[in-house]
């Protein structure tokens, strides 16, 4: 089985890609460096515990995949910061770590702090002794997170005032044209923390979103790394198994289809079904009716080339945001599925309560799910640490591919990666958005009448046939388990594919 990468659908990113991979050393694991750096800052004099001891909500689905991290995460859900101790601008960046409270330990589940801990020179010194046995940055990289982290800690105790002095001083020492990936993340989350330090000051926070810049940045991202890929065909596969022969008339609903990249693959291969080609609708949902168009436009003339009989159906609306369901013109006969490929750049969706609400209600023969393993939820810290460690390694992934002038490489870091930074610190969070979000929604679905399908042996070769059009040596991993298929870097896991049918499936 072959993905469908011959396809001439305008901007379909199926291109072969280049085998170049020799940017790889010069980032030096830079997510790596950065989880052990982060558990040493946060670990630092912590007495031994057992996984018994952490707080019942950091247990099982509610750790990232990434374990190490997500203890790390768990003890910051425990320990709070009691105040930044920066002694004097004279001071290296270096010089000020986390200490922390021995006797007080306290769950959170808001941005605020309650109970904290202190900076420790003493650790700092420790640490920074520590760090020369390891590979990680250079010194530069290394005083920058270390401010970085300073930053957080002041952030999340809302001592706004030290935060910015912090990030001013990051602004002179960091630019996202650096030559190091320490030196871009920093950069970027700099600037990501600027923009809630300064959003919490006035009170608004309303990003300006330049949804073709951004489609844009997609595209390039689909030809330089395998993830984008990888989401859209083990989705299609699943669908593909879930639409029975006998299946007549097929409706698919993507909850957020930006220029529907995906969806020529599957209809070349419903359009040559032994059976004969099933009647395809499609209800796409997005923010702006005229991309919506446009991508309906581009999709049924795809459609129409291959034969197969096409409706589509735009939806100018968040799915969270739909009262009543026949908006989405679900007609008896047809066999529904449902595609949500989760990202970071905006809420595509609205509240989660809504959007799990509307999914019962649809009674979907297949919700295929790709989920990021980054935080979305819990306090500031949660989802700094995790954010951290998650884009540190995603821009490891694309320094790898790309040199570090390489405008490509800026247009996906800055329009992309930046800007889910931006969403995951400045704007998501319960005190920001009035509602926590949902940090796994594959546990969440199997508590809400929904039951796992397993991905298929043909999902998994799928997925190993995207990965054999990227170099080996780039580090890419592969994983089945649970019922899943994980695709990461470095042993750190990035998505993560699921499928799903409702208990309460109707067969229209």
């Amino acid at each position: 089985m072959q993905p469908q990468e011959q396809l001439s659908y305008p901007g379909n990113g199926f291109s072969e890609v280049s085998s170049s991979c020799k940017n790889l050393q010069r980032n030096e694991q830079l997510s790596q460096w950065v989880e052990n750096v982060t558990k040493q800052l946060m670990t630092e004099d912590l007495p031994e515990s057992n996984e018994n001891d952490l707080p019942g909500n950091f247990q099982g689905e509610m750790l990232p995949v990434y374990e190490e991290v997500g203890a790390v995460a768990a003890l910051l859900g425990e320990l709070r910061p009691r105040k930044v101790a920066r002694k004097s601008s004279n001071e290296s960046p270096g010089s000020v770590f986390l200490q922390h409270n021995n006797h007080h330990h306290q769950y959170y589940s808001d941005d605020h702090d309650d109970q904290t801990y202190n900076l420790s020179v003493e650790s700092s010194k420790r640490m920074i002794s520590s760090r020369a046995k390891s590979p990680g940055p250079d010194e530069p990289g290394l005083n920058l997170l270390t401010l970085l982290l300073e930053c957080a800690v002041a952030i999340s105790q809302d001592n706004l005032g030290e935060a910015h002095r912090m990030l001013l001083e990051l602004s002179q020492m960091a630019s996202p044209y650096g030559a190091s990936c320490a030196e871009r993340v920093v950069a970027y989350f700099a600037k990501s923390m600027l923009s809630r330090v300064i959003n919490s000051w006035i009170g608004v926070c309303s990003p300006l979103i330049d949804i073709k810049a951004v489609h844009a940045a997609f595209q390039v991202y689909n030809n330089v790394s395998p993830f984008v890929k990888f989401a859209h065909f083990t989705s299609n596969q699943a669908i593909l198994e879930a639409f029975h022969r006998h299946d007549h008339r097929v409706h698919i609903i993507d909850l957020d289809i930006m220029q529907g990249l995906q969806w020529p693959a599957l209809f070349h291969i419903l359009a040559t079904r032994a059976e004969g080609p099933p009647h395809v609708r499609m209800t796409g949902l997005g923010s702006s009716m005229e991309l919506l168009a446009e991508t309906g436009k581009q999709l049924s003339n795809f459609a129409r080339r291959l034969g197969l009989c096409f409706e589509f159906h735009p939806v100018d609306k968040k799915c969270g945001d739909i009262v009543d369901i026949s908006l989405l013109q679900v007609r008896t006969g047809e066999t529904l599925a449902v595609h949500w490929l989760q990202h970071s750049l905006y809420d595509a969706t609205g509240p989660d309560w809504k959007t799990m609400r509307l999914l019962q209600g649809l009674s979907p023969r297949v919700i295929t799910l790709v989920e990021q393993e980054v935080a979305h939820g819990g306090s500031f810290l949660d989802r700094f640490v995790s954010s951290l460690h998650y884009y540190s390694t995603l821009f490891d992934s694309v320094g790898a591919f790309l040199p570090g002038d390489d405008p490509g490489r800026h247009r996906v870091e800055h329009c992309l990666l930046q800007r889910e930074i931006t969403s995951v610190l400045a704007i998501g969070g319960p005190a920001r958005s009035g509602e926590d979000k949902l940090r796994h929604w594959r546990s969440q679905l199997s508590r809400n009448g929904f039951v796992q399908i397993p991905m298929s042996t043909n999902s998994m070769a799928q997925a190993q046939l995207i990965l054999n059009m990227f170099p080996p040596a780039n580090g890419y991993s592969l994983v089945q388990g649970d019922g899943t298929l994980r695709l990461g870097w470095k042993d750190t896991s990035l998505y993560t594919a699921s499928a799903w049918t409702s208990l309460q499936t109707s067969f229209r």
